[in-house]
């Protein structure tokens, strides 16, 4: 069975881009992290010491409400933090309310400039790659689906758009972006989750952690976010020079640290990242009841953009950039007809955005604006193309 278990996650790694599984247990030993130190205790082990007393505190004595009004007005990176919240409160937001001393400005500027140039495929990789791909993360997708945002799972994809829509805008990290406050309000709302969860049993009883998003959790979460979509552009034999691949895990390695991963733990380089994920991620992918409800939730929700796009062709997508067998797994119904059109369509298409080939394919402006639709479909439900609010849960799904 291990070595079944083993030959899977080798199909699968191949599948997604990631040639060489190995050990799980020896992903954490690595020093080629951000910092250049060696790991000490595992992130597995490792929660979040700052946030999570603090909001078990706010939880416990009935602040959270208030700071969820006081918070709503500070969206851009230079607003004043917000007033009228507990002084423990306003105390943390004050320490954490800063990049890390080792941000480089000109790769983050670098970082905001690529994503900006190639936003059509983040959009597409993000939202119908990651996306999908954290219904078959089993802790993720569990977590998501019992915690109260996975009972409306439009407003939960638009909190989790934003994340990444945020770290892609020019300026995310000056004082006129928003990504630092994102990522606060995020590492906040995470601690909350981890008081809150444990205490649903429907939860409990699924749950193989006693506590979630752990900062491996985290790490993980990073590597079906920004490893995949690195190696998904290479393999699009996308231009991509060594500096904007450089900028680009710059960002995430600012990110990562902002969410209140230890900075030993953040991979170095794009070879210690795909080494990592290679390790802790694609060998844990695999169907849950939870996540075949969550992903059917959020195709159900971008087949309502429609454009003539059917759910075939968005099946066909999924089953595109994830594998087959992913989709057999979440159950995605074959429609050949469109799986033709997006293995012929989707390269066609790529090189005619990238003016490597002078032919417009006939299908450009059915992707050109699907893409635009996907993006504005989760910032909001769709109402606001700058920011969707994210507030911290003072609860659970009901079951």
């Amino acid at each position: 069975m291990k070595n079944l278990s083993r030959r899977k996650a080798l199909s699968l790694g191949v599948a997604l881009g990631l040639v060489g599984v190995t050990n799980p247990g020896q992903a954490w030993a690595s020093t080629g992290s951000v910092t250049g130190a060696a790991a000490g205790t595992g992130p597995e082990w490792i929660w979040d010491d700052a946030a999570d007393p603090l909001m078990a505190s706010m939880l416990d004595n009935g602040h959270v409400p208030a700071i969820n009004t006081a918070w709503a007005s500070w969206v851009n990176n230079n607003d004043p933090l917000p007033t009228g919240v507990p002084a423990e409160f306003a105390a943390h937001l004050r320490q954490v309310n800063r990049l890390p001393s080792w941000a480089d400005p000109a790769k983050l500027a670098r970082a905001a400039d690529f994503n900006r140039r190639r936003d059509t495929y983040l959009f597409m990789l993000y939202g119908l790659g990651s996306g999908i791909m954290s219904t078959v993360i089993p802790r993720e997708a569990k977590s998501v689906y019992w915690s109260a945002g996975g009972a409306d799972m439009q407003d939960r994809a638009a909190k989790t758009f934003t994340f990444g829509y945020d770290l892609s805008q020019l300026g995310a990290f000056e004082p006129t972006g928003q990504f630092v406050v994102t990522a606060n309000k995020t590492r906040v709302v995470h601690a909350a989750v981890r008081h809150l969860l444990p205490q649903s049993p429907h939860w409990r009883a699924v749950a193989d952690e006693s506590v979630p998003i752990s900062a491996a959790d985290i790490l993980v979460t990073f590597h079906s976010l920004g490893t995949y979509v690195y190696r998904k552009l290479l393999d699009w034999k996308i231009p991509f020079p060594a500096a904007d691949q450089e900028a680009f895990l710059h960002s995430w390695q600012v990110a990562v640290h902002l969410l209140g991963v230890p900075d030993e733990h953040i991979p170095q380089t794009w070879a210690a990242a795909e080494k990592q994920s290679a390790q802790v991620l694609t060998p844990i992918l695999t169907p849950s009841t939870e996540g075949i409800a969550l992903a059917e939730d959020l195709l159900g929700l971008t087949a309502q953009i429609d454009l003539g796009v059917t759910r075939g062709f968005l099946n066909e997508f999924v089953r595109y950039v994830l594998s087959d067998e992913v989709g057999d797994w979440l159950g995605l119904k074959r429609d050949y007809a469109s799986a033709v059109l997006v293995r012929t369509a989707w390269p066609a298409f790529i090189l005619f955005r990238e003016g490597l080939s002078p032919v417009m394919p006939g299908t450009f402006y059915m992707f050109d604006q699907f893409v635009r639709a996907l993006g504005m479909l989760f910032l909001n439900k769709g109402s606001s193309g700058t920011t969707t609010p994210i507030t911290i849960p003072t609860g659970n799904r009901a079951g």
